[in-house]
């Protein structure tokens, strides 16, 4: 019996340095409960980030079709018209507005919109092209 007193005496409170020296970060590898916590974590936190995907809604693509279609058309009459005041700064900010509303068909036809000046004729020719490749008409 006393072999066993001191048996626990010494194993015991040896046991306990080990679990709290193991709390104590180290140039070496990371300890196993630390690695199974932080897969653990890992998961939870893939669930809570995880996005539900929305419903496709048919009716707002086709508000930006007939969208598209008006502004194309203001630009157009814009430009046949010499008389208009400002005619210039008109046919730009609509030019603008129509660039807005392809880079917004892009994203919902998944066409990539690539990173380039406002009003740039070479992407929005690029983007007319996607679009139609993809069925789009306005």
């Amino acid at each position: 019996m006393i072999w066993a007193l001191l048996f626990l005496a010494l194993v015991a409170p040896a046991a306990i340095f080990c679990a709290v020296w193991a709390m104590f970060p180290s140039p070496d590898e990371p300890p196993r409960w630390r690695v199974a916590l932080a897969e653990r974590l890992d998961v939870v936190a893939d669930h809570l980030r995880r996005r539900h995907a929305e419903p496709y809604d048919p009716f707002l693509t086709l508000r930006v079709q007939e969208r598209l279609g008006a502004v194309a058309t203001h630009v157009q009459r814009l430009e046949g018209d010499d008389r208009t005041f400002a005619r210039a700064e008109r046919i730009i900010a609509s030019q603008l507005a129509y660039d807005q509303l392809l880079a917004e068909a892009c994203r919902m036809a998944g066409v990539e919109v690539l990173p380039a000046a406002k009003g740039d004729p070479q992407e929005r020719f690029r983007e007319e092209v996607a679009l139609t490749e993809r069925g789009w008409t306005w």
